[in-house]
């Protein structure tokens, strides 16, 4: 069906979010014309501040409107020696949510995958390497995921750190709390019974 030029461009441009196709994409910019013009106009104000205004903080690359984020401006955080390595802003909330970590952190926005041309000055571990260097770093706790490429970018930082003699840990794996032993993968359960700690 053919639609007005507008209304086009609206189910065009919702179609750029994750998992939103074009029927998806129809529904909801038909949903806001029809039933929630004001939240549109809302959503279209966000969208514009966030673009405009969202940056990298210059430490640990998460998002922030200022030059620092509000965790690297912290200086218990700072000065704990703790840092945590993440792909993205979306794990630093997940770490955060845990209220277990009280460290800093270094966001890669990405990991290594030379098959995709995605290198180390890609994902930062340049300025990285500077932080393990000028900061007093006494452990680098590795939260990567547990991929392929996540495997291989913990093992470059690994090296990185193990050159520059700070400790690094990794996040456990194994068996998670309410899982069932039948249901848990082959691999998961290996690594469970590999990384076992004594109670």
């Amino acid at each position: 069906m053919k639609y007005s030029p507008l209304v086009s461009q609206l189910i065009k441009a919702l179609t750029c979010l994750p998992g939103v196709g074009n029927k998806s994409a129809q529904r909801m910019a038909f949903h806001l014309l029809e039933r929630n013009r004001e939240g549109a106009l809302d959503l279209s104000r966000a969208l514009h501040d966030a673009m405009e205004h969202v940056r990298h903080c210059e430490r640990c690359r998460n998002f922030t409107e200022s030059t620092l984020c509000e965790i690297c401006i912290d200086p218990k955080r700072s000065q704990s020696g703790l840092l945590c390595i993440v792909e993205s802003p979306q794990d630093v909330v997940a770490v955060e949510q845990t209220a277990e970590y009280r460290g800093s952190y270094f966001v890669l926005m990405g990991r290594l995958s030379p098959l995709d041309g995605i290198g180390p000055a890609d994902i930062g571990l340049d300025k990285l390497s500077g932080i393990l260097e000028e900061e007093d770093i006494q452990e680098v706790i590795l939260a990567t995921n547990f991929t392929i490429e996540g495997e291989a970018t913990a093992h470059y930082i690994t090296d990185m750190c193990r050159s520059k003699g700070i400790v690094t840990s990794r996040l456990a794996q194994g068996v998670p709390i309410g899982g069932e032993l039948e249901h848990v993968d082959g691999t998961t359960l290996g690594r469970a019974l590999a990384s076992r700690s004594q109670i």
